[in-house]
């Protein structure tokens, strides 16, 4: 089953030279163990365009537009067996890059 692992980060911090190598370090371990699907990291929120089609006619808007400090940073998509196991990864994860970090489960396709 693939997770989502999301980075939940905010605008005080940034990674440093010891957390990036450390999280690459893990994500070598990631593709080893089998457990890559993919990942990315995120430009600041401030870059973010929002579209909003609910109504008459689509609406484009710059961001950001959360009310916390908190946001979404970067993501892994990872593959594994249950939740158990997805669980300990997304652990390591928060571990390696320093910051906290949600796990779901994609929906059954």
């Amino acid at each position: 089953m693939r997770y989502l692992v999301s980075v939940i980060d905010d605008e005080t911090t940034a990674p440093t030279p010891a957390e990036l190598a450390a999280t690459d370090a893990f994500n070598d371990r990631l593709k080893a163990d089998g457990h890559w699907v993919f990942v990315g990291g995120l430009a600041s929120p401030s870059t973010a365009t929002v579209i909003d089609s609910r109504g008459a006619e689509v609406v484009f808007a710059d961001g950001p537009f959360l009310e916390s400090k908190e946001y979404l940073g970067g993501f892994w998509i990872i593959e594994a067996p249950d939740l158990d196991v997805a669980l300990k990864l997304a652990a390591e994860t928060s571990k390696h890059c320093n910051r906290k970090v949600e796990i779901r489960p994609f929906l059954d396709e």
